[in-house]
């Protein structure tokens, strides 16, 4: 008789390792190891190596770069979603899509369950299940944080060395670690004082301001309907965009934010994010959009962008009204085509100019010199209307 299979996301740390293990004696079950590459810069090989030593009767280690850019980073560039007006979701975004790959490989599998090793506390335990259940209501879910006995990390420690779990264990970081082509994250342990100061030593691509480049660095991008095409007049795909961007912006100290977020699962929780690259490209994009993007469709995807954001911080990607909003941000970024100049110099990204064939800026209406293109006096009544309710209003009391 067949074993069942369970399809665990896995990393090559000691939690899914020993979850792995803990996986196939709890469930008599064959576990296929599924290893998400996002640019993460990781010794994949190795982890999936070592996947096969705990007992993965199968590994696959897919690479997402180009589907994470192009099907998620630039839609949600594309909406300036922003969460509490700081964190530009880079840990969020990339949970949908790691969940979407697992479910079609669990499908592919004919297993039975998927698993994964977050935490009961956190928010990326409901961002994958959220999108299990949108993409396979039927699959079983296991999140042995949740429902086994072990509790901490010396607890996986001890598991391993009595299970004989080929696993390494180095000296714990004073915090927890999430990387991908977009950004990196950082929380726990030393910054979950709120007035402590992160060490410098702890940033992985951005240098400290003090250490950044003392010359100012100036690109020109270019966009099409709302994605970038082009650095300095040459075609590039995403991922070696962001290559390019992450390295010289983290070299003038571009992209940190320390923020107090408000977790979905209830609570507060400070996080720590690099993302040198989405910073400069954030800015970029909206450079353009102010010379392309009418100004009511501009004010309503403003008034949408604190509801996308919250919906991808959340875990709702693949929810019916995501969808709809996502069409929306689609529609609207038809003429969003251009060039932007910009300046990169300690820690700031300034815009030095913008162009564009579908440029809805007309230097003879704006000038404040003479023109013939508009009578000022029509202002006039323009203002005279506008003023009524505030008027009657002010008549009223």
């Amino acid at each position: 008789m067949k074993k069942k299979k369970i399809v665990l996301a896995y990393s090559g740390g000691l939690d899914t390792s020993v979850i792995l293990h803990w996986l196939k004696a709890e469930y008599n079950a064959d576990v296929i190891a599924y290893i998400a590459d996002l640019g993460q810069g990781e010794d994949l090989k190795l982890a999936a190596k070592r996947a096969k030593q705990v007992g993965a009767c199968k590994v696959y280690v897919e690479d997402l770069k180009k589907e994470f850019i192009n099907d998620f980073i630039y839609p949600m560039i594309q909406s300036s979603a922003i969460y509490e007006g700081t964190y530009l979701l880079g840990t969020s975004i990339a949970r949908p899509l790691i969940a979407k790959r697992q479910i079609e490989i669990a499908n592919k599998e004919k297993a039975f369950a998927v698993s994964h090793g977050s935490t009961g506390k956190g928010n990326d335990q409901v961002r994958f299940e959220l999108a299990f259940h949108a993409l396979n209501p039927k699959i079983e879910i296991i999140s042995p944080w949740r429902v086994w006995n072990y509790k901490s990390r010396e607890d996986c420690i001890e598991y391993a060395k009595k299970n004989k779990i080929p696993i390494t264990v180095t000296k714990q970081k004073p915090y927890s670690c999430d990387r991908n082509i977009f950004h990196v994250s950082y929380e726990g342990g030393i910054l979950e004082d709120p007035w402590a100061e992160p060490p410098d030593s702890m940033f992985e691509t951005v240098r400290p301001l003090s250490k950044s480049l003392n010359k100012p660095s100036k690109i020109t991008l270019s966009f099409k309907n709302g994605i970038p095409i082009r650095l300095n007049g040459k075609r590039i795909d995403g991922v070696n965009l962001f290559r390019q961007l992450n390295k010289l912006a983290g070299k003038h100290g571009i992209g940190v934010v320390d923020i107090v977020e408000n977790r979905f699962v209830g609570m507060k929780s400070r996080g720590v994010y690099e993302t040198p690259g989405g910073t400069v490209l954030n800015i970029a994009h909206r450079a353009v959009e102010s010379l392309t993007m009418d100004r009511e469709v501009m004010h309503i995807r403003d008034s949408l962008v604190p509801k996308i954001s919250q919906l991808i911080y959340n875990g709702f990607w693949f929810s019916p009204e995501m969808r709809v909003l996502l069409s929306f941000i689609k529609e609207s970024q038809k003429n969003v085509t251009g060039d932007v100049r910009l300046m990169l110099y300690k820690g700031n990204v300034r815009v030095l100019g913008r162009k564009s064939n579908y440029s809805l800026y007309n230097s003879d209406l704006a000038t404040f010199e003479e023109d013939d293109l508009y009578d000022q006096s029509d202002a006039t009544g323009f203002i005279k209307l506008n003023s009524l309710r505030l008027i009657l209003n002010k008549l009223k009391k």
